[in-house]
């Protein structure tokens, strides 16, 4: 384990790793490996050449170079980039990839997760497989949809010759029951009121091929068979009877169907239903009426659907068969795509030199790392056979450097709240430090109880034990929160049992935990223990809140006194910290042997100038409150609230923020532009050359009254935030005691109310309202609620004293961190 611990790079926690700006010319023979390598190393975050340029300052030989390099680029688009054709390659590959997805999951089966190992495929083997593959399954779906398209037609044929048939028996062989049926089905008009219907003419007359009666049957959606009928009846003025029947069999169609004969007399009609069954969507077959040549029909529609029913099932069977081995290697191949996708994309970033023979890169890195990315390059060389080395050089430049925290599954939840509300400049204090702790200890303030503690703990030890797990499946977006926070969630559970311990409650129920309590009743019946009170008659309780002052008279004003107090302390304690750190961010920046930035002289001035009467005025108000608390609690004794000289030394600090650092940025600049003691430490002659119109310009730009107004908005916003924040920290006492006092009432008012009956149903109504209410209310909400004002109190409290939180964030190029999707 020493050697395991000495083994790992060395890290400040408190500053993001320090990064250097360099360049890669790449030999195009060995440029595809050298980027694929370092996607594995994930430890270099490349720049888009083709988006934005810098100002690099190159020796001479080197400033031409870049000069026609920028020149080459200044007229293209995004379309010409060199790799843009392997990147499409990869998308249609993709594409192609998910179509299987697709497909697999369609059939009810079932990739493998992880990758089989097989022969190594490069890129072009690969894309002709998937052709291959998606050819065949194409074609297969497309045998199979003519084929369940027939088997369709052929089943409602079947379905249309059996019940039809039905219709023709019943019309022929029972006239006086399809006359009944008749005046049933046709509705009156008062155009034809006084003279009988064809069709009923026709059926007095005899049979249907002796009068000229014809039938045309078909099948059609059920949700459409009443507007058909209706628009049959209205088409033949009524000449028409329209029988209907649902369907038995399944149809592999979801939508239900239903079968009808409608019978009708003369060609003209006969013209008419059909444009209205095309017009509904309804098939038509045809039913002879002939009784075998039915049945001879059924039996070769049967004949035929046996035979289809097996084709499909061989479909079916030869399809699932190409799927499942598709499934073994879709992990693999949508792995290498993704990878070849992300390499040619960070290839167009690059971009080539005016040879043609080598691309230019250029990134970020930890200094950590250059060893490692000069390894791997060298690697990259070797492998590709390649004459010539990558050339890796470190340079200057003039932007920001990202921030770059190095984290663990126990820290980066904490620093991913940070990052929330913004990344941390480069080099800035990092709050999620004390975040680590400072954070779960005031969600326990407000959410002291050492029984909710447990709950809380046993579901961040679940999370914990199932995490390797649920670290490989996807969830749900408040579950995937929930897992991300497990080690948040266990810290503020253990945080919150400890001060549950202090608070002396467990469910808010008191027990003599640490030994006997310090108080005891006036007599034996404690009759007058709410009324009177206690008496005390032995030291005070070893650990946290004596159990005898819960049912007391005193209860309620010995908590809020005590809770509101420990707010302050707290606060004012958090708030200090927070001014300390800007003094050690200032002495930082200050101490800095390369001062680059405005920014950074304004921070070095805050040390002397900001950080002193900032912590004066803090502490000559609400810092003596404090210690004022810490004396009483000690000794008892009453001393001043208000001192003349703390209040003086608090109003001379606001003209101390005020005043000296405008007209010292203004003597600075002048000093500047004057070529005297102040300039851009580090600056060489070239810099001079390359960025003399820059700095003048930056000398116009400066503006003494906006400096001013700034400084002055900054001063009174300390002010009076000095003040609001302080009293922002008694959120910490508002909901400890809302905890509290729910936590009785549920406890009182429910469990033991129902206790008190002896009567088993009203017990378990009233234990599993009390189980309900803790679970949703007290373990759900009120966690949320504290979670949310710890939350402020890190965001607003203590970070807007030091925290500027407008860096951006080290990404990589990094095969791990591709998500799944990105295809």
């Amino acid at each position: 384990m020493d050697r395991f611990i000495d083994d790992l790079p060395p890290m400040d926690l408190m500053r993001s790793e320090k990064m250097m700006f360099v360049q890669l010319i790449i030999p195009v023979e060995s440029a595809q490996r050298a980027v694929s390598y370092l996607g594995e190393l994930g430890l270099l975050q490349f720049r888009d050449l083709w988006l934005r340029y810098e100002r690099c300052r190159f020796q001479v030989k080197e400033q031409d170079f870049v000069v026609a390099f920028n020149y080459l680029n200044s007229d293209k688009s995004p379309f010409q980039r060199t790799f843009v054709n392997q990147v499409k390659r990869c998308g249609e590959m993709s594409r192609k990839l998910r179509f299987f997805k697709e497909q697999i999951n369609k059939a009810g089966l079932q990739s493998s997760v992880h990758p089989v190992s097989g022969p190594d495929l490069d890129l072009e083997e690969l894309e002709i497989q998937l052709a291959e593959h998606e050819h065949e399954l194409i074609e297969t779906n497309s045998n199979s949809e003519k084929l369940r398209q027939t088997y369709n037609e052929l089943l409602e044929f079947k379905m249309v010759l059996q019940k039809a048939g039905g219709f023709l028996v019943s019309s022929n062989g029972h006239a006086v029951a399809e006359e009944t049926e008749l005046s049933e089905n046709v509705y009156s008009m008062n155009d034809y009121a006084d003279t009988a219907s064809l069709l009923e003419q026709d059926i007095r007359a005899g049979p249907s091929n002796q009068s000229g009666l014809r039938f045309i049957s078909g099948i059609i959606c059920k949700s459409k068979v009443l507007r058909f009928e209706r628009m049959l009846f209205r088409a033949t003025r009524g000449n028409m009877l329209f029988n209907q029947a649902p369907a038995d069999e399944e149809i592999m169609d979801p939508v239900e169907k239903t079968i009808f004969v409608v019978f009708f007399s003369g060609e003209q009609a006969r013209t008419k239903i059909l444009k209205i069954c095309e017009a509904f969507g309804a098939n038509c077959y045809p039913v002879s009426e002939d009784l075998t040549k039915q049945r001879q029909i059924i039996r070769e529609v049967l004949s035929r659907l046996s035979e289809l029913e097996a084709t499909l099932d061989a479909g079916i069977r030869h399809r699932n068969k190409a799927l499942t081995s598709i499934g073994f290697h879709l992990t693999k191949w949508m792995n290498m795509v993704r990878r070849e996708k992300a390499v040619y994309d960070t290839l167009n970033m690059l971009n080539f030199d005016v040879t043609k023979k080598c691309l230019v890169g250029e990134g970020w890195c930890p200094i950590f790392a250059k060893a490692q990315i000069q390894e791997v390059l060298q690697r990259a060389t070797f492998d590709s056979n390649s004459q010539v080395g990558t050339i890796f050089h470190v340079m200057d430049s003039m932007e920001s450097p990202p921030t770059y925290f190095r984290t663990n599954r126990f820290t980066n939840a904490f620093q991913e709240i940070v990052d929330a509300y913004g990344v941390a400049r480069y080099q800035e204090a990092n709050p999620a430090v004390y975040a680590v702790i400072t954070f779960p200890f005031l969600f326990a303030v407000m959410f002291g109880d050492w029984g909710h503690g447990i709950c809380l703990l046993l579901g961040a030890l679940v999370l914990i034990a199932q995490e390797r797990k649920l670290s490989n499946q996807k969830l749900g977006s408040f579950m995937e929160m929930l897992f991300g926070g497990r080690y948040v969630l266990l810290l503020m559970s253990l945080f919150s049992i400890y001060c549950g311990l202090i608070y002396n409650e467990f469910f808010s129920v008191p027990f003599h935990i640490f030994g006997g309590s310090a108080y005891r009743c006036r007599d034996t019946t404690c009759s007058d223990a709410y009324t009177a009170g206690l008496v005390k008659y032995r030291e005070p309780y070893p650990f946290g809140v004596d159990p005898s002052w819960r049912g007391s008279r005193s209860e309620l004003p010995f908590l809020n006194s005590l809770k509101m107090k420990m707010s302050i302390l707290l606060g004012v304690t958090q708030m200090n910290l927070g001014i300390i750190l800007s003094y050690f961010d200032a002495r930082f920046f200050g101490s800095s042997l390369d001062i680059r930035q405005e920014s950074e002289v304004i921070l070095y001035l805050g040390a002397r100038y900001q950080f002193v009467p900032q912590l004066i005025f803090l502490n000559s108000l609400f810092g003596y409150l404090s210690l004022l608390i810490i004396i009483k609690w000690c000794t008892g004794s009453q001393a001043d609230l208000y001192h003349i000289l703390l209040l003086l030394l608090a109003t001379v600090a606001v003209p101390w923020m005020l005043f000296p650092k405008p007209f010292i940025l203004r003597k600075l600049h002048t000093e500047r532009f004057q070529g005297r003691t102040y300039g851009i430490l580090g600056t060489s002659e070239m810099d001079l050359e390359v960025e003399p119109d820059s700095a003048r310009q930056h000398h116009e730009d400066f503006n003494f009254s906006e400096i001013f107004v700034h400084q002055m908005i900054h001063s009174i916003e300390f002010v009076l935030g000095a003040v609001s924040n302080t009293a922002s920290y008694l959120r910490l006492w508002a909901l400890s005691l809302a905890h509290s006092e729910l936590s009785t009432v549920f406890y009182e008012k429910v469990l033991l109310l129902a206790w008190g009956y002896d009567n088993l149903v009203i017990r378990l109504v009233g234990l599993a309202v009390f189980a309900f209410a803790t679970a949703f209310i007290l373990l759900m909400m009120e966690t949320l609620s504290a979670f949310l004002h710890a939350l402020r109190l890190h965001w607003v409290e203590f970070q807007n004293k030091f925290y500027h939180g407008d860096g951006y964030k080290f990404r990589p190029f990094s095969f791990a961190l591709i998500n799944d999707e990105e295809d």
